[in-house]
């Protein structure tokens, strides 16, 4: 049976896997399975040390298994059925019991590639489109009969995003899956943000601190909406109230191995509890949440968008804030 965590994973164009106790192949997504030119159920009971061509990969994930901490390795060499090879850097964490977490990221000039787009998720996005077109007839049907200007106004939201959830799909099933770069002004999207925000059944407050000297950016301002709304909604749903919207510009920022001399800087800041110590370290990755009912993918999803960008998301723990904090390039190579 399928949990609700490999429902969403399959989704993802993150290569991820569960590895069992004898460091063996027990689960693997849909991207994955692509990479290494397998089907899901052939690759399990594959060991660990087969697909990575490190030395010290099964010797470091038993280490693992005894001290529940995180392993990390840059730019290693997956193993392809046919014989080929994939440049990933690749990230091992423990889950309950002797099960291990391995999430890859795939590689191209140095840099975190999108993979290709699996089969699951083209069926995802045929799946929902018959839905999409039920609920944008219903709102244009709503917005046509309603006399109050405030229920015109949510009904063409819900229209604005059917439309943006449908070219999204369209995207998916044409495989256009990698970002559509496209002038942005960051502020515009943040009040896209705050749309979606107020029309919420209970809104938080609600307050900006922009910078109106920040150029546009190139990025997908559809993709980048996502992110926002996956940390704002993060927020909420851990008792926060107050959302803040800060922008900047940051001189000399790392992201990996890149030293930019200028880039965007996004803060996504809240009164909400904070991140609980022992979460901070895997924040980011699958399936982590601190709250019993939490999927876990939120964070890692937004992650994935940000580093789509040449970017990175961070957690900036401060004394009186919650600080989700987006790093972008304002300068881009030509």
């Amino acid at each position: 049976m399928t949990t609700d965590w490999q429902a969403w994973a399959e989704q993802m164009t993150t290569g991820l896997a569960l590895i069992d106790g004898a460091l063996r192949l027990s689960w693997i997504n849909p991207t994955l399975a692509e990479w290494l030119g397998l089907g899901p159920r052939s690759a399990v009971g594959l060991p660990l040390a087969a697909l990575l061509a490190e030395p010290t990969v099964a010797a470091q994930a038993r280490m693992l298994l005894a001290e529940r901490r995180a392993v990390q390795w840059r730019d290693l060499a997956l193993r392809t059925a046919d014989g080929g090879e994939r440049r990933v850097d690749a990230a091992l964490q423990g889950l309950a019991g002797d099960t291990l977490l391995l999430e890859l990221h795939a590689l191209a000039d140095g840099h975190p590639a999108a993979s290709p787009l699996s089969a699951t998720l083209r069926g995802f996005a045929h799946e929902v489109k018959n839905p999409l077109a039920g609920l944008r007839g219903a709102a244009q049907l709503l917005q046509r009969r309603a006399g109050e200007a405030d229920l015109k106004r949510l009904a063409g939201l819900v229209l604005e995003e059917a439309d943006r959830l449908a070219a999204l799909a369209d995207r998916l099933l044409h495989q256009q899956g990698a970002p559509r770069l496209a002038a942005v002004n960051i502020h515009a999207m943040l009040e896209r943000l705050v749309a979606r925000l107020q029309a919420e059944p209970a809104p938080p407050r609600l307050r900006h601190d922009y910078d109106p000297s920040l150029p546009d950016i190139r990025a997908d301002a559809d993709r980048l909406l996502q992110l926002a709304l996956n940390l704002a909604r993060n927020a909420l749903e851990a008792g926060a109230r107050t959302l803040t919207l800060r922008t900047r510009a940051e001189h000399a920022v790392r992201l990996g191995d890149r030293v930019l001399r200028s880039a965007l800087r996004v803060e996504f800041a809240d009164d909400g509890p904070g991140v609980p110590a022992e979460l901070r370290e895997t924040l980011f990755e699958p399936l982590v949440s601190g709250r019993a009912d939490g999927t876990g993918l939120g964070l890692a999803i937004a992650r994935e968008i940000a580093r789509e960008h040449g970017g990175e998301l961070r957690y900036l723990p401060r004394a009186t804030e919650t600080v989700f904090a987006l790093y972008l390039p304002l300068e881009r190579a030509p």
